[in-house]
């Protein structure tokens, strides 16, 4: 049975990295099962303490194949209260809303207050951080606010469902693997995607990718590489500051690695993101904390080994010496690793990965989606 899902979160033209990827697929996976899908997304998203970055929103063309709704306004109570009415009543038959942040608790909340008044449409949180990498006051005072106006909830690692449990006894949650990013292309040969990054072809290149921020270890990484025994190492960081790069770029000159690091620190357009993955020998994400990563299925997308730190849910989708290699968030254990991979080699990983992959389809998400869905129907 077709339904009419909205989808209650970041979509175009906000630049929410992960969110906003996902968001967008997930409804394109969600219409192509023959499901009617909007997103609602906001007009005003985050208040500018809380962006580091250089801009919310992308100057890319908008996606001709979805519904995108801009409507709600983070910060303003009325606005609340009028997206909420405006869902009670399309009384759609399911919300997906995510959950990424704390701050977002007190207008998702009270939008979804209104929606249940129709006592119709089900709610489901995509929770993808309950406890936030970054804490602030009122962090579980919003997040209490924002549970109970939810029917169920999924995670997308143990570390958030056991968050989750901490502050829900009673309501369904759903623990999923998260699914392949897919829609950034295929990957193209390792040498043109060097070619157009300026990069060395005889070089041996990590890839760190994604925004730049205390809590994803980018420091760790760059201790750990006078320690790397490859000779023609480089480190590709690619992703946006959103904290102040002095501090990187001075440890880059105390390390002596100016000639081993090549900073492309500004947002990735998504038509250029296979450059950077198949220009790569190796996906390293150092996080000093971590619930779950939108740079692993990307990994996994582009056929990518990772090295990733035993932190949150990032262990949940490598397995050690089998599709990457697990080690310690601390300079010594990255170096460790990282040169155990390029003594086992990228062939290694190769078959075990591919197969992996097969675990992370968005049929397999959208099911239990709809299972869960069907469930709170009874």
């Amino acid at each position: 049975m077709a339904l009419q899902i909205v989808i209650l979160g970041p979509a175009h033209p906000f630049r929410g990295g992960g969110i906003t990827t996902f968001n967008e697929r997930l409804a394109r996976g969600l219409q192509e099962v023959g499901h009617r899908v909007e997103i609602l997304n906001f007009t005003v998203q985050y208040p500018s303490f809380l962006f580091p970055g250089k801009s919310q929103t992308t100057n890319e063309a908008a996606p001709t194949d979805l519904t995108i709704e801009q409507r709600l306004h983070s910060m303003n109570p009325f606005n609340w209260w009028a997206t909420g009415e405006y869902l009670r009543k399309k009384k759609p038959d399911l919300v997906l809303v995510r959950y990424w942040l704390p701050f977002m608790g007190p207008a998702f909340g009270t939008v979804l207050r209104r929606v249940r008044k129709n006592h119709h449409t089900k709610i489901i949180a995509l929770t993808d951080n309950v406890q936030p990498h970054e804490k602030r006051l009122g962090d579980q005072l919003f997040t209490r606010y924002f549970l109970p106006a939810c029917d169920a909830f999924i995670t997308m690692s143990k570390k958030v469902e056991l968050d989750l449990r901490a502050f829900v006894d009673n309501k369904p949650i759903l623990q999923v693997r998260h699914p392949l990013y897919d829609n950034f292309g295929l990957p193209v040969e390792k040498d043109r995607a060097r070619k157009q990054l300026d990069i060395p072809s005889e070089s041996k290149v990590l890839l760190f990718f994604g925004f730049i921020r205390a809590y994803k270890g980018l420091d760790l990484l760059l201790k750990a590489m006078p320690f790397i025994r490859e000779h023609n190492i480089l480190l590709l960081v690619a992703g946006e500051f959103y904290e102040d790069p002095a501090a990187y770029h001075k440890l880059i000159k105390e390390l002596g690695i100016e000639t081993k690091v090549k900073l492309m620190a500004d947002f990735i357009p998504s038509d250029q993101v296979r450059y950077y993955f198949s220009a790569a020998d190796l996906v390293v994400q150092p996080y000093r904390n971590a619930t779950q990563s939108g740079v692993t299925p990307l990994a996994y997308h582009f056929d990518k080994p990772m090295v990733v730190t035993n932190v949150g849910g990032l262990p949940d989708y490598v397995e050690n010496e089998v599709t990457g290699l697990i080690a310690e968030p601390e300079p010594a254990s990255l170096a460790n690793a990282i040169n155990r991979f390029f003594e086992f080699g990228e062939d290694r990983f190769s078959a075990q990965i591919r197969e992996k992959k097969k675990e992370l389809s968005w049929s397999a998400f959208i099911n239990q989606v709809m299972d869960l869905f069907n469930s709170l129907k009874k």
